[in-house]
């Protein structure tokens, strides 16, 4: 029953919390210059319309590295980023998938020891 309510706390905080915990990615190919700036560390409204620019004049990113290429982006900035970053799949709207992890089970505590038979009774002579 413990590890139930454990559980359920885990849970009910990590929707709580659920901002903070959020894990997100962008997809360079179809994001906006505003989803650019808000998602990726380091890219401000500036540098994000920059991306997009590249990317209507030169068409879809081949790779992330390829963000060397835009003006103001350098590879220390698309290293810091690279987790994050996608070429393809979903819209590039971040992600709602929630972290949560599992807490630890809760300690065992060692069974009581039994207590030492009690002495038989002093035998009652009649």
């Amino acid at each position: 029953m413990i590890h139930i309510k454990q559980s359920l706390g885990i849970l009910v905080a990590g929707l709580a919390w659920g901002g903070l915990a959020l894990a997100g990615s962008v997809n360079i190919n179809s994001a906006d210059a505003a989803t650019l700036a808000s998602e990726l560390k380091g890219i401000g409204p500036a540098k994000a319309a920059a991306i997009v620019e590249y990317r209507q004049k030169h068409g879809q990113f081949r790779s992330v590295d390829e963000l060397a290429q835009v003006k103001g982006v350098n590879q220390k900035l698309i290293d810091r980023n690279r987790t994050d970053l996608r070429l393809s799949g979903a819209p590039s709207a971040p992600s709602q998938t929630m972290v949560v992890t599992a807490a630890k089970p809760a300690a065992k505590t060692p069974p009581a020891k039994a207590s030492p038979p009690a002495a038989p009774a002093a035998a009652v002579r009649k």
